[in-house]
């Protein structure tokens, strides 16, 4: 069975995140985490240094996630406007 922090570095890789990124989803959701803290969930499960990522720092990143790809819920995203657009004939 996969760990929280399996499933946060899972997704970390498959979408290419930095640190950053993820500093920033979190805080789409108003989670505060620090560059180090997040380091920690990232590192091996033998490291003296190492901490266990709970269901709600899971919760809260996927739903950050959720915001960072679709936008806030109920907001309409920018859309090509297609006034003048079409050819000239």
């Amino acid at each position: 069975m996969l760990s929280n922090n399996d499933i946060l570095k899972k997704i970390r890789i498959a979408l290419s995140l930095r640190d950053e990124d993820m500093i920033h989803i979190l805080s789409l959701v108003d989670f505060k985490i620090t560059k180090v803290a997040l380091g920690d969930l990232f590192r091996h499960e033998d490291h003296p240094g190492y901490v266990e990522a709970g269901d709600q720092i899971l919760r809260n990143f996927l739903n950050g996630l959720i915001i960072y790809k679709r936008g806030v819920p109920g907001e309409e995203k920018d859309k090509p406007d297609n006034k003048g657009g079409g050819k000239n004939k």
